[in-house]
């Protein structure tokens, strides 16, 4: 993961503002370097700053083509090319990619060249699966090129100055005159570099091919059609969907947890992987399959975060005579113990470590201006109560019981990558809206929903939740939003994902192994879950981030999660 930038600006260039060379450096802590690029009507100023988790030793960013004059600024996973698996280093294989796929043009070519250029890079991109942003200059044609993956899963922002100067960065500075805005994960914007005018990135852009190999939210009515009495089965234990659910999450995960490097502080113990852990369905059912594929004497961190809520205390009648462990009571907090506990029994041999992240309302407060910056352009309540639970748990730092003394002590991990569970309630119908619209309009208003809420992730989280938990120098990996794992979920018919309209003759009881009872609302997952052993964990009720930490409404009154921060 990196943190990446570029300015342009005419005449000279400038250094960038400090506030933003500090939250790059952030996101990479291994190495920040920086290239700049003259010409005719101005300038370009190139800033990457390095994470490494694909090998470990770093490869310096922004890396630059020593032939062409090139430059590549890489913020992301590029996991396989052509669905042929990467392994070591990816940021040299995209910059390889992207040189071959302009190679065979140059200024001298037929009308239309330039075209075909932008269509040679796009297209090139197209080929690789995993999360990204990135910035690419084009040296042979004096064009910059910079986007975000499909889904959105990296924040690439925008800035334009009034001096007709252009920032696209990772992260936005407050120093900034201008106003930033998200780029749309829908393509490949591209600046020309020749000409000031030509200097229009929202309006020079180039979709993304659609492909039988790339997710698609038309899959969703394509396959998810209201179904006939004959192909309505009822979801049980023995489906063979369970089966290929369980295949499919390992792959996910496999590819995201087996390949990286130890620090050189490491122990052999250390936790290389934590997860962000409310103790629901979605995180413990990833913690379980992790444990079959990591070794068994790595340790596997659960962060779980839990804030002290003014508002929460005084309504259970909390005075100064009066205390309450806010923390113990929070919602995520008695359910990741809970589901920690069922981890500890159905996987023995694994040394799970829960960290327990207690927020004062205090501290909240005093991370509150950072948390804000950070999210922007988000700005409303709900964005706050979401991100700065992220933002605590990614940070990590909490205490954990001691197993000799049983004391607690301060920790904090070591894990430079992270898991989210995000992505499952998108794909198996998890939200109470999601139970609304089938009940309106069947299968049809599920999955219009469904498509919904699908389309807006790059838009509505994934920016945003990258920018407050890459500040900690760690990467959120999403495995239910792996293009592999899309591929076999999205065209899946929605009554193999979820248990609306099941007959309570077949709904079964919590006794009855092989015919559980389950919430129909992600009823796929649940199964699995128990058939893991996981039978605790697959009974949970869904709850917002933001609620089971009691981040969100902090104070008294009748704020709404839609209104902007004050």
């Amino acid at each position: 993961m990196c943190g990446i930038s570029v300015t342009y600006r005419r005449g000279s260039q400038v250094s960038l503002p400090t506030d933003l060379v500090e939250r790059l450096q952030r996101r990479g802590p291994d190495h920040i370097g920086n290239i700049p690029v003259e010409f005719a009507n101005g300038s370009l100023f190139f800033v990457s700053s390095v994470l490494s988790l694909r090998s470990k030793n770093p490869v310096i960013q922004p890396l630059k083509d020593p032939h062409t004059g090139s430059i590549l600024c890489w913020n992301g996973e590029a996991w396989k090319l052509d669905d042929r698996v990467i392994n070591g280093n990816d940021t040299e294989v995209v910059l390889g990619v992207l040189l071959q796929a302009t190679a065979s043009y140059d200024s001298q070519a037929t009308l239309g060249y330039k075209d075909k250029v932008e269509e040679a890079v796009v297209n090139a991109l197209s080929r690789i699966l995993g999360p990204y942003a990135f910035i690419y200059y084009d040296a042979r044609h004096c064009k910059v090129f910079y986007g975000r993956d499909r889904l959105g899963r990296r924040s690439l922002l925008t800035c334009r100055g009034q001096d007709d100067s252009l920032m696209v960065s990772s992260v936005p500075c407050s120093s900034s005159s201008g106003i930033w805005t998200e780029v749309e994960a829908n393509g490949i914007y591209v600046i020309s570099a020749e000409t000031t005018k030509e200097l229009k990135p929202l309006e020079s852009h180039i979709a993304w091919p659609v492909t039988e190999d790339q997710p698609s939210v038309l899959s969703l009515y394509k396959h998810n059609s209201r179904p006939g009495s004959s192909q309505a089965s009822e979801l049980g234990i023995s489906v063979p969907t369970v089966d290929a659910l369980l295949k499919n999450l390992q792959s996910s995960l496999a590819i995201r947890v087996l390949a990286i490097p130890s620090l050189p502080s490491n122990t052999i113990a250390s936790a290389k992987v934590a997860i962000l852990f409310s103790g629901g369905l979605d995180c413990t059912l990833i913690a379980r399959i992790v444990h079959d594929l990591l070794p068994q004497d790595q340790d596997i961190d659960l962060l779980n975060v839990a804030f002290e809520n003014p508002r929460v205390l005084r309504a259970v009648g909390a005075t100064d005579n009066i205390t309450v462990d806010a923390f113990s009571q929070c919602p995520d907090r008695v359910t990741g113990l809970k589901s920690y506990a069922e981890l500890q029994r159905v996987c023995p041999g694994r040394r799970w470590r829960f960290v327990h992240i207690n927020i004062a309302y205090s501290e909240f407060i005093s991370h509150r201006p950072q948390i804000i910056s950070l999210m922007y352009p988000h700005q409303t309540e709900m964005d706050l109560s979401i991100a700065c639970a992220l933002y605590f748990a990614a940070r990590g730092s909490g205490t954990v019981r001691s197993g000799v003394s049983g004391d607690y002590v301060p920790y904090i991990t070591a894990a430079r990558v992270l898991l989210s569970g995000l992505g499952a309630d998108e794909l198996f119908a998890g939200y109470t809206r999601h139970a609304t619209a089938f009940a309106r309009q069947g299968y049809e208003g599920l999955a219009n929903e469904l498509m919904l809420d699908y389309q807006r992730l790059g838009r509505r989280n994934l920016g945003r939740d990258d920018r407050v938990i890459s500040h900690w120098a760690r990467e959120v990996r999403y495995p239910y939003l792996d293009e592999g794992f899309l591929r076999w979920a999205l065209p899946l018919p929605l009554w193999k994902k979820c248990g609306f309209g099941n007959s309570e003759k077949t709904m079964g009881s919590l006794n009855n192994e092989d015919n559980p009872m389950l919430e129909p609302s992600k009823k796929l997952l649940r199964l699995l879950s128990w058939n893991l052993g996981m039978k605790s964990a697959a009974t949970e009720k869904k709850r917002a981030i933001q609620f089971g930490a009691r981040s969100a409404k902090m104070e008294a009154g009748k704020t709404k999660g839609t209104e902007i921060l004050s």
